[in-house]
Formats: C-alpha cells, sequence, structure tokens
C-alpha cells in the first residue's frame, strides 16, 4: 500500500500523537510499501515557528514513523523545495545535527531559535536543507528494512501554495525568478509526479538517499549568473 499524506490541517503533521495514529491505521490496512510525503506550509503562510514545526519537524517525524514500519522493497518520497539549495552553506556540524538530532529535539537546535533565524523564507530554507539531509540519514536506517528514500526539490510549480505565492508581497520575486530561469516558465504538477515515479518505481531501485533538484535551471541561475535565453 502506499501512503499518501491527504490534505490535513498543518498542525497534525506536527503533532506526534497523530502521525503515530495515521502510521498505525496504514499500518492495519497492509504492508506500507511506498510515502509520497508533501504537507507543508510557505513562507506566506505561516509564522517562523509553525513553518519549523511542519516542515521540518513534521517531515522528521514522518520519516521516522514510517521508516518503523515500510516494507522490504519499499520507497518513500519527501517533497521538498528548491529554497534549500539556494541558502548559503551552513556547517558541517549544523548539517549533521539537521540529519540525525533525535525529532524530538530537533527544534531545540540553537540555530534555530529565536533570534537565529530571520524570517519566514529562512526558516523555509532551514526546513527544506534540513529535509534532504535529514533524507540521507533516513535512507540508511530505511535501507536496514530493504527499503529507499529520496527527496524532490522543485522550483516553483502551478500549485495553489505557488498561487499564493504569486499573489503575496513576494509575488514579484517569484515572478522574477520564473522568468529569469533556464526553461523560463514554472514546471507542472505532472513533471513532478514524473520524478517522483521514477523514484518510486523499480527503475528507481539503485537510488536512495539523493535529493533530485527539480527547478528548471532556477537555482543555477541564483548562483552563477543569468540564462540569456536565445
Amino acid at each position: 500500500m502506499l501512503a499518501t499524506m491527504p490534505a490535513q490541517p498543518p498542525s497534525m503533521f506536527s503533532s506526534r500523537g497523530s502521525v503515530e495514529a495515521l502510521v498505525a491505521y496504514a499500518a492495519a490496512l497492509g504492508e506500507v510499501t511506498g510515502l509520497i510525503q508533501a504537507a507543508g506550509v510557505s513562507p506566506s503562510q505561516a509564522p517562523i515557528e509553525a513553518i519549523l514545526e511542519v516542515d521540518l519537524y513534521g517531515t522528521a517525524l514522518l520519516l521516522e514513523a514510517f521508516g518503523n514500519v515500510v516494507a522490504k522493497g519499499g520507497s518513500g518520497v519527501v517533497i521538498s523545495s528548491q529554497s534549500g539549495h539556494r541558502m548559503a552553506p551552513l556547517t558541517i556540524e549544523q548539517n549533521r545535527q539537521l540529519a540525525i538530532t533525535p525529532v524530538d529535539e530537533l527544534l531545540d537546535l540553537p540555530f534555530l531559535q529565536p533570534g537565529q533565524v530571520q524570517d519566514t523564507l529562512h526558516a523555509y530554507q532551514l526546513s527544506k536543507r534540513g529535509n534532504g539531509l535529514r533524507v540521507q540519514a533516513e535512507a540508511v536506517r530505511w535501507g536496514r528494512r530493504g527499503a529507499r528514500i529520496n527527496a524532490i526539490s522543485p522550483g516553483i510549480v502551478m500549485t495553489p501554495l505557488a498561487k499564493d505565492e504569486l499573489n503575496d508581497p513576494r509575488g514579484e520575486g517569484y515572478r522574477k525568478m520564473i522568468e529569469s530561469s533556464i526553461a523560463g516558465r514554472a514546471a507542472t504538477p505532472d513533471e513532478i509526479a514524473n520524478v517522483a515515479a521514477l523514484l518510486t518505481g523499480t527503475d528507481g531501485a539503485f537510488i536512495t538517499g539523493s535529493d533530485f533538484l527539480v527547478d528548471g535551471g532556477t537555482t543555477a541561475v541564483h548562483w552563477f549568473g543569468e540564462a540569456n535565453r536565445g
């Protein structure tokens, strides 16, 4: 059975009790052979604390809980974000802390405390950087069960969340990202789903612990210059 996170209030995904109840329900239906984790809130939708709780802690919690029951041969995908690739490098120790700190201690990390996180975008970037690192660490644990876990970091995808962002004060920046990207457009949900299908299917059997940046070249332009499309 593929366990796909349904539309739920964001608070559900930062509640250990709710997540463990969901995992128990899924396991009672049969072997859990797959997980697609797409729950999250954006910088325009929530304050710093909620973003860290849902996008960072919630994802780590889901990976831990489903990693305890995933069947041999199973696979999972975390839908993260290009934002994790646009932030300046963290220290080696900070990377390790985001990857392996026990879930219930994760939000106590010093660099996640008030005054250390600059704004909601910074909270989002830290969360998405943490998602990719957590996936790497969890891949080792999932691998002991004969299962795989990967992440996808999409650019701007035409979803209701993206439309919220485009209508937010940050909307102009989002439009500039789309226009200046190598692809020159936003992605469609189907294009991200195609990557997820590869990662969860037999064609992706050799792929685990990876974070796939699928952003039309937006991050490449961010770090290395304008696309200058012909």
